[in-house]
């Protein structure tokens, strides 16, 4: 067994294998870029080495100075998390020229999954169903707009090297194409470096399933059965649950059977997720299920699987590494009961979910199952990196309860410094077509006005004269029928300190201020209105809502801009954000 271990990741996937790595009496090594000096991961792990300025492409995408910490600390091996340099096939490498164990695939398996256009072809061969669409090589405009036209629309543009929803489009219309295909390809270069972009028919109401799938150096090859990772939003995923809702055996046994061949034919080692496009207009069958493309590396949604098999992936990472056999036959992996896990994010649900920036001054979120954060209070939420700020997870013996138990963690969290989805993830949950198992990947879209729709608080009815009280626009999101605030916190002199809900409506009916936390949401109340005029929509500026970089200006001094027309195109927190004319 290897006896270190450099985690060339941040945030919770970096404690995550930390806490593994730890408990199976392993050194641990972090690196950090300037940005996350002070962060949880750097703090926990045996050492740690400083490898560049905020940016990731200065800093955890320089492979070289990657190996070159692990020489520095005498660590045996890389464990790249997710994300990064994971399934990059030119530093895995140059990590086993090193002289270092690579913890991950080999980068054979990686280079010929990495790529989607061949890898579709490679499951084809091998009998894997695969999704109708185009993966030549031709990348002209002209040729992509035909191919398109032949598959029909809509179709979905995808990024040849990409994942994550970065490079991904969805295109209705001939007239829409063109600006779609520009923005994809800014996108992927920007994440990947490979601009090049494959195209596939979009299945109208489809169901996104992945199994899980772990290799051995020996040959042998298992799946730890599948999830259902269909509630996204603009290709991302929001909650993910195992097994998969509406699951029978003998789908099950097909799709993951197709999975465990798919990983043999490219010699599969370590961890990887095979991810499936199913039809959902009707019961889930496994004539209507497609390969959509392999992850290889360790996934954000793997703690669901852990919590139904009882196993730790990490842990077979870490083995299958260092050249053992699998631990477990497939006839001896078992599932049991239900998870799911709500990934909790600083950003606002009301304004499109823009990503927030920030100290987080309160940071309150336990009673799951499990949570895997890699923040706490007083972090910094910067703009370099992707804001995930925690994945809460339950576990339960059947899908109900365990939705129950999720909801109600994130219902009693507090936040304050940054904006999170804490209560969008709560009326995501209590839809109920999301309850009933009848989810697919366009559910959030349809009913985006609904879910992310802030309601009144219901604390206010205990205020005097509480109809002339002003709720302003807290942090965060709302859950329907959420319970009454328990929490509060108030501002006297100018100073905050937590205070009773009774407390708090004392306060505001002496004219103070007091933030409330209801439902996983925060409410600033106050009896005075809010100043009027304050933010003035007509004086012809464009405010951008958090820091990044101006990837494309869209019109030209003179032009007539109307309502709604998209102005510049802002890059941060590695996607792209539109930013619209707010008037004529």
């Amino acid at each position: 067994m290897i006896e270190s271990v450099l985690i060339a990741n941040r945030g919770e996937i970096a404690r995550r294998i930390i806490r593994t790595a730890r408990r199976m009496g392993l050194r641990t090594v972090a690196v950090h870029s300037e940005a996350d000096a002070k962060a949880l991961h750097v703090s926990e792990a045996d050492a740690a080495v400083l490898i560049g300025p905020p940016p990731a492409a200065e800093s955890y995408l320089l492979g070289d100075r990657i190996i070159a910490a692990a020489k520095e600390t005498g660590a045996a091996a890389i464990h790249p998390g997710y994300g990064f340099l994971s399934e990059n096939a030119a530093f895995a490498e140059a990590v086993i020229a090193a002289g270092l164990v690579w913890v991950g695939p080999n980068p054979a398996a990686i280079r010929a999954m990495g790529l989607k256009d061949a890898a579709k072809s490679l499951m084809a061969e091998a009998g894997v169903p695969v999704t109708p669409g185009y993966l030549g090589k031709d990348q002209s405009d002209a040729r992509l707009l035909a191919e398109a036209e032949a598959i029909g629309w809509p179709v979905l543009i995808k990024a040849v090297a990409g994942g994550g929803g970065k490079g991904m489009r969805k295109v209705g219309a001939r007239d829409d194409f063109a600006d779609a295909l520009a923005s994809a390809r800014r996108e992927a270069a920007g994440a990947f470096g490979d601009d090049r972009v494959l195209l596939e028919k979009y299945v109208a109401k489809a169901r996104h399933i992945e199994v899980q799938v772990f290799g051995d150096k020996h040959g042998h090859a298992v799946h730890l059965f599948e999830r259902d990772c269909s509630l996204q939003r603009r290709h991302q995923k929001v909650i993910e649950e195992a097994p998969a809702p509406g699951m029978d055996e003998a789908t099950r046994a097909a799709i993951c059977d197709a999975a465990v061949r798919a990983a043999k034919a490219v010699n599969y080692d370590n961890a990887g997720t095979i991810e499936f496009i199913a039809d959902a207009s009707g019961p889930l069958s496994a004539e209507r299920i497609w390969f959509m493309e392999m992850n290889t590396r360790l996934q954000v949604e793997h703690p669901v699987t852990e919590m139904v098999t009882g196993q730790d992936l990490v842990e077979w990472q870490l083995r299958v590494a260092a050249g053992e056999l699998l631990p477990l036959k497939q006839e001896d992996i078992r599932l049991f009961g239900h998870a799911i896990e709500a990934r909790l994010y600083a950003e606002d649900p009301a304004t499109g979910f823009l990503p927030s920036t920030g100290t987080l001054e309160t940071y309150r979120l336990e009673g799951a199952a499990r949570i895997d954060s890699g923040v706490e209070q007083g972090s910094v939420v910067s703009p370099f990196y992707d804001p995930m700020l925690a994945k809460v997870i339950s576990h339960a013996a059947d899908r109900r309860t365990a939705i129950n138990a999720l909801t109600e963690a994130l219902a009693e969290s507090r936040f304050l410094g940054v904006k999170t989805n804490a209560g969008f993830l709560g009326r995501c949950l209590a839809d109920p077509a999301f309850a009933a198992g009848q989810v697919d990947t366009g559910l959030i879209e349809a009913r985006l006005a609904e879910l992310t729709a802030k309601a009144p608080l219901q604390s206010l009815s205990g205020l005097t004269a509480a109809e002339t009280a002003w709720v302003g626009p807290g942090p965060a999101g709302f859950r329907i029928n959420a319970p009454a605030a328990e929490h509060a916190i108030v501002f006297v002199g100018g100073a905050a300190r937590e205070a009773t809900l009774a407390e708090a409506r004392a306060l505001v009916e002496q004219g103070g201020e007091a933030i409330l936390f209801e439902g996983g949401e925060v409410y600033e109340i106050s009896l005075a209105p809010p100043v009027k005029g304050a933010a003035a929509s007509g004086d012809g500026a464009l405010r951008s809502p958090m820091p990044g970089k101006i990837a494309v200006v869209a019109v030209q001094t003179g032009a007539a801009v109307a309502k709604g027309d998209v102005v510049v195109v802002l890059e941060a927190m590695k996607m792209e954000h539109a930013l619209r004319a707010p008037f004529d």
